[in-house]
């Protein structure tokens, strides 16, 4: 059979495929890593015992929604990469405003503090564990984002893999956040941001070998 009869064939059993479906399967595969995350977090860390009092405060809210504006773009972006020819210039400069921003407010907070305490503000008390709790925590989510791309079709593996790994790890570190203490912008600047930047890393080398058509 020649190609292109066998290509006509094909195509004429092709059933149209429901604008949404993509988007479902990255949601559910997404949704279920960080479920497993959550529950991971409970069992091995546990959630800060004073997590009320710490919601009355700006700095609580501030590592809350750099780490959920960061994973809600990532995962707009990996949405896009899903798709053969569609552009994610737009989501990837998103995705970086939220460094920028927490960058930003961290010199500024060094800016202000006297030269003997911004030593302090960077290493906090767990910088030697921040980000690698934050890897494992977000491992789960970078699955099953990897899980939903290779259901769809990105065309570039190593950047939809990366997009994966940043998601997962701003998702990881969103969770992580109901049991860290730590609040000080230098030190979620740097360690948090270290840890999203491993996962992205691990989510890379993990597309360039389980996303190749």
């Amino acid at each position: 059979m020649k190609t292109e009869a066998l290509i006509e064939r094909l195509s004429e059993r092709a059933a149209p495929v429901e604008a949404r479906a993509g988007l479902r399967v990255l949601a559910l595969g997404t949704a279920a890593g960080v479920a497993a995350s959550l529950a991971l977090m409970w069992l091995w860390l546990g959630i800060r015992p004073d997590l009320a009092a710490a919601m009355g405060t700006s700095a609580y809210w501030m590592k809350f929604f750099y780490t959920l504006v960061l994973a809600l773009a990532g995962f707009w972006t990996v949405e896009r990469l899903a798709r053969p020819g569609a552009s994610s210039r737009a989501q990837m400069i998103l995705e970086a405003l939220p460094f920028a921003a927490i960058a930003a407010l961290a010199l500024m907070r060094l800016a202000e503090a006297p030269a003997e305490a911004r030593m302090g503000l960077v290493m906090g008390s767990s910088s030697q564990l921040c980000p690698w709790r934050i890897v494992l925590l977000a491992l789960p989510i970078c699955a099953g984002a990897l899980w939903g791309l290779r259901r769809l079709a990105p065309t570039r593996p190593v950047i939809a893999g990366a997009a994966a790994g940043l998601l997962a790890g701003a998702a990881g570190a969103f969770v992580y956040a109901f049991h860290c203490d730590e609040s000080a912008a230098p030190f979620v600047a740097v360690w948090y941001s270290v840890g999203i930047a491993v996962v992205g890393l691990l989510g890379a080398a993990a597309g360039r070998l389980v996303l190749r058509w």
